[in-house]
């Protein structure tokens, strides 16, 4: 055989041996996002599907959203999502009551809310809500739970004594500035962008919960849920996603200028009320599942049974942390 023949043949030896010996493309696991596309849902969510930090993770991400503050808690109970990032905790802790397969691995949204009255109103202390109108987002949501348990537990004011005036942000707004309520329920970053609407703060949800749960804790009105299925099989699909909402957070939080950016773009805010959600951000999103952050919710669980807001007994394999846990070492 000629020494060209032989080379030739070597050379094929060798690219078949690389064939059979080169590790097989991993395709990117899929996963499907769900979140309510409103409220401070809005910005994580517009954030997440401009930026890359889940595919880097190895993600193949199909996000949903939805118009309803309690419709992902449906889409998990009818297997039309594989998880959410900002479900309504109460929300949760009512589906799981019922029998819906879900299970919580993150707290993500701490209540930063406050309850405003329009400047000049006559309502001066929350005590004055009694008979009056108080918007809010819709009634089942986290804010209208954690609102009807310090107006209760604090104020003495129970859910029949005041109207819950249910809608979005920009509809709230709307309605005090049309005097269609008298006080509301606002998230820090609405007050911070109203412009021409002047509104007085009256309290905030942390210092309401902290005055009734004789604590130092915030509740949170987020919390990342997920199909039971999904995460007995997929623990590790979890953790990258954990992984990746938290880059998410990190970054936006060091970024206020793109994120501002990619509000303007994605969810069509102006250029100031996009710059002012972008200056909330820190306040507004975490990705945490530690004890502190469990015994919170726990509490929360406590406080709303007792107000009567949601029934049955709070089964503690609800919390499921090994996917957190592992998402640590991911860097």
């Amino acid at each position: 055989m000629s020494l060209n023949r032989l080379l030739r043949v070597a050379a094929s030896a060798a690219t078949l041996a690389l064939l059979f010996t080169a590790p097989t493309a991993h395709a990117a696991d899929k996963v499907r996002i769900g979140y309510w596309s409103s409220g401070v849902s809005l910005g994580y969510g517009s954030v997440l599907e401009a930026t890359d930090f889940l595919k880097q993770r190895d993600l193949d991400v199909e996000f949903v959203r939805f118009p309803d503050v309690n419709a992902p808690l449906r889409a998990l109970a009818s297997n039309s999502i594989d998880l959410a990032f900002g479900a309504p905790a109460a929300g949760v802790f009512s589906s799981v009551t019922e029998g819906v397969p879900i299970k919580v691995f993150a707290a993500t949204q701490p209540a930063d809310v406050q309850f405003v009255v329009p400047e000049g109103s006559p309502i001066t202390s929350i005590d004055q809500f009694r008979g009056k109108k108080v918007g809010m987002s819709p009634a089942g949501s986290s804010v209208a739970v954690i609102a009807g348990a310090v107006l209760a537990g604090n104020h003495g004011i129970e859910s029949g004594d005041f109207s819950l005036v249910g809608g979005n942000e920009s509809r709230l707004v709307q309605f005090l500035a049309q005097k269609q309520v008298d006080a509301a329920a606002l998230r820090s970053v609405t007050v911070a962008q109203l412009d021409e609407l002047k509104v007085h703060s009256l309290g905030s949800f942390a210092q309401e919960w902290q005055r009734l749960t004789n604590s130092d804790s915030v509740p949170y009105i987020g919390i990342g849920a997920v199909h039971s299925e999904f995460v007995a099989k997929h623990p590790q699909v979890v953790a990258r996603v954990i992984a990746g909402l938290r880059d998410a957070v990190d970054w936006g939080g060091a970024h206020p200028e793109e994120v501002a950016a990619i509000l303007q773009k994605s969810a069509n805010l102006p250029a100031a009320d996009a710059q002012a959600y972008a200056g909330q951000w820190k306040n507004m999103y975490r990705v945490a599942f530690e004890p502190a952050d469990i015994a919170t919710l726990k509490r929360q669980h406590e406080v709303f049974a007792a107000s009567g807001l949601i029934k049955g007994k709070l089964d503690p394999a609800l919390f499921v942390t090994g996917p957190y846990e592992q998402s640590k070492s991911l860097h």
